[in-house]
């Protein structure tokens, strides 16, 4: 029934047949006999690619002078012997792809995987795969937010705060800078209270309560996905223990002093071969990492600094009212001033990520990274932890900072001379949620256009280059494409580490999601929306753009895997912390228990504190303001009005306020990791099922093997048999011509 009713985003079976199951075992020369080398993909073209690529990468082009001066193909490439080295596209394989997998117009069918894994290899063909996983996993929760921004939608008009603050006419509140500005009204801000209640109410736990268990249901079923394909791929045995030393490591060993007479040996018939010595960490490995990650932290200040000048900048148009709209617009105050902040940090961000993007990959090239695994988790690790503050710190600070430490009119907590940036009277999530959008859709806007645009424009300037002999060098010989290999040419190379950016855009958008989302219950359906685009842009890049890339092996995702989980955790504190300090749900719970106003009908005057204007630490210059003779002003805080015995300290209900959001955060993190422990214990990484196959397979293969060691040593004994018995008859028929020979000699002496 679900296969009939999917139908229409099933792959074509006549361009993509189903394979039948087969029993994979890592090659060995030794059990030649044993494998199917009839079968037409016993080494498929990703595999044969690789083999090539592993003896040109080793291959010395000195004989007897095996050193790092003359090894491998990309040493003649860098010094000008060839142009470049690179795999060819496979005209008719190409083709099939792009008609069925890399076209926009196929964005809702199923992507053809194991055709992937023979053309690009696992490791892309992974990729593909979790990114298809990530995105059909999205469609529930994205379905759930629509749900939950429905509800507010349904809902605005029961809202006490919004209702009361535009039905209000009388409340004056206190000018939000020192000199320039002005008293304001307080139904000023009734539009941005009302969509601040779209994302601030009733739903907004419960909808963080799911995030945080779908972010645990799709890593975990994703390791339960991968594990299947991995294993149909025959690579369930395959660990990066087997790697291979990477060449640019063994040549940067030997061009070391102190390793540089281990790097090489002879074996038993004196001939020259490479050795893989071991580094010691603290003489020879520190300097480097440590060089490297200082270099990262470096520029994480440089981001967080680069942040809190956006911040000032945004406290400093607060004071200012010669910019946009006049010095009483709540427009400018409430719109437009966080959304050309959002806009300022989407620009700086942007530009960091290219400097410190193209930086990460030469302090990596400086560190001794054995396998090319190694290598991409040293430089996966130094790009994420930047990007996390990179692209998450102005979210953080308006989730949990701003806002928070304002002081009172009295007594503002300064900045360089500042003050602070105070919350609307509904809170602070309506900015974080502009902020959200600006930077997740605006970078996701702007990757579509530098992974596209850009190779494009570059492939396209190589040919009429080429073509028409621009460059000096190759005026006497232009290259008009007539084959594959001149096509492919003008492509893009594709590095070994070239899924890194792709894979670094999804897990940052996952941070997204998973972060913040609770600020905007739409972020899930954006992300969803861009997903389905950007699997097929990305297969239309490596196919049309990018030189084929050498196939490698992998039976995971790597390090990414490792880091969203982390993120998911981290997910839990923040969803917990935006809650108790940037919604107004634990105030209305104390509110409702200690004034016996289950309604919440004067909810919004029990936050907003009493000021006398004689108190001003700074007073305002009003000129010809109607609010001249004002002598009361409120604000939003938890503090005792000026004729209390105490003017303008905390009052108990605050500590209560204050206790109730810390219980919150206990509680909420307590139950979610609970949860998601049980979930973790609950789905098995590898299903029952195909467990079972495995043992199946793995007793199969080793009754396989000792059958054929068995008869092998059979063949082996009946060969030593039918010799001896061979060397017995020859024995016996050398004495008895000997016996012969001498008796006729003893008969001719006789």
């Amino acid at each position: 029934m679900c296969k009939s009713l999917f139908s229409s985003v099933q792959l074509n079976t006549a361009l993509f047949p189903e394979r039948e199951p087969r029993i994979h075992l890592e090659f060995s020369r030794n059990y030649l006999e044993l494998y199917d080398t009839e079968h037409p993909n016993f080494l498929d073209a990703s595999t044969r690619y690789s083999i090539i690529n592993f003896i040109l990468q080793r291959q010395h082009f000195v004989e007897g002078e095996e050193t790092a001066d003359n090894l491998g193909i990309e040493k003649l490439v860098q010094d000008g012997v060839y142009t470049c080295a690179y795999t060819l596209h496979d005209k008719d394989d190409r083709e099939r792809l792009l008609k069925e997998w890399a076209n926009i117009s196929k964005w809702k069918n199923l992507q053809p995987l194991d055709q992937i894994k023979d053309y690009f290899g696992a490791k892309v063909a992974l990729y593909f795969a979790w990114l298809g996983f990530y995105t059909q996993m999205l469609i529930p929760i994205s379905i759930f937010g629509v749900l939950c921004f429905l509800y507010g939608f349904v809902t605005w008009s029961s809202d006490p705060i919004s209702r009361d603050i535009c039905d209000d006419n009388g409340t004056i509140m206190c000018p939000q800078c020192d000199r320039s500005c002005d008293y304001w009204r307080l139904n000023e801000t009734c539009t941005s209270s009302k969509f601040n209640y779209l994302i601030d109410n009733n739903m907004t736990v419960v909808f963080a309560f799911s995030m945080a268990i779908w972010a645990v249901v799709y890593l975990e079923f994703w390791k339960r996905y991968s594990a299947g394909l991995v294993h149909r791929w025959g690579l369930t045995g395959f660990t990066h223990h087997v790697e291979h030393p990477r060449p640019q490591y063994l040549a940067k060993i030997s061009r070391t002093k102190r390793l540089a007479g281990k790097a090489y040996g002879q074996d038993q018939t004196g001939k020259r071969n490479v050795l893989d010595p071991d580094v010691p960490f603290w003489s020879i490995k520190f300097l480097p990492n440590f060089t490297s990650y200082s270099i990262m932290v470096l520029f994480i200040c440089i981001s967080v600094i680069a942040i809190a000048g956006i911040i000032i900048y945004r406290m400093a148009q607060r004071a200012s009212h010669s910019i946009l709209g006049s010095e009483n617009s709540m427009t400018f105050k409430v719109m437009i001033l966080p959304m050309t902040a959002g806009i300022i940090d989407l620009i700086v961000i942007s530009l960091l990520d290219m400097v410190y993007s193209n930086l990460a990959v030469k302090l990596t090239n400086y560190e001794y990274c054995r396998t090319q695994t190694e290598y991409d988790e040293s430089l996966t690790i130094k790009n994420y932890v930047f990007q996390f503050v990179n692209y998450y710190s102005s979210l953080f600070y308006i989730a949990f900072l701003k806002g928070k430490f304002v002081g009172y009119p009295a007594k503002y907590n300064r900045v360089l001379g500042f003050r602070q940036e105070e919350c609307n009277p509904g809170g602070c999530l309506m900015e974080l949620c502009m902020q959200l959008v600006i930077i997740m859709a605006g970078k996701q806007v702007v990757n579509a256009i530098v992974e596209m645009l850009i190779p494009y424009l570059m492939r396209t300037f190589k040919e009429l280059s080429y073509r028409h002999g621009w460059y000096k060098s190759h005026q006497d010989q232009r290259l008009v494409p007539y084959n594959q290999f001149t096509e492919d040419y003008n492509l893009l190379p594709a590095q070994n580490n070239s899924l890194y950016a792709e894979y670094l855009e999804m897990v940052v958008q996952f941070g997204f999601i998973t972060l913040f989302s609770l600020a905007f219950p739409l972020a899930p359906l954006l992300a969803l929306l861009n997903n389905v685009i950007e699997v097929r842009l990305d297969a239309i890049k490596m196919l049309r753009f990018l030189r084929r890339p050498v196939g490698m092996r992998a039976r995971d995702i790597g390090v990414w895997h490792s880091i969203m989980t982390v993120v998911t955790r981290i997910a839990v504190a923040s969803s917990a912390m935006i809650i108790a300090f940037s919604t107004n749900l634990v105030p209305k719970i104390v509110y409702a228990a200690s004034m016996g106003d289950p309604e919440l009908n004067n909810y919004l005057n029990f936050t907003l504190a009493v000021f006398n204007t004689k108190d001003f630490q700074v007073q305002p210059l009003l000129g010809g303001s109607q609010h001249v003779n004002e002598t009361v002003c409120r604000y939003t805080e938890f503090r005792n009005p000026p004729d209390d015995p105490h003017p303008y300290k905390r009052p108990m209900i605050y500590w209560k306020i204050l206790t109730g959001r810390l219980a919150f955060i206990v509680i909420y993190q307590n139950i979610i990791t609970m949860m998601q422990g049980i979930l973790r214990w609950a789905v098995p990484d590898v299903s029952g099922r195909l467990l079972k196959r495995i043992k199946r397979e793995n007793f199969l293969l080793r009754e396989h093997i000792i059958e054929y060691e068995k008869q092998h040593a059979m063949k082996m004994v009946q060969t030593e048999r039918n010799g001896q018995q061979k060397s017995d008859g020859e024995l016996r028929r050398r004495n008895n011509e000997t016996v012969i020979r001498s008796r006729d000699e003893a008969t001719s002496f006789v």
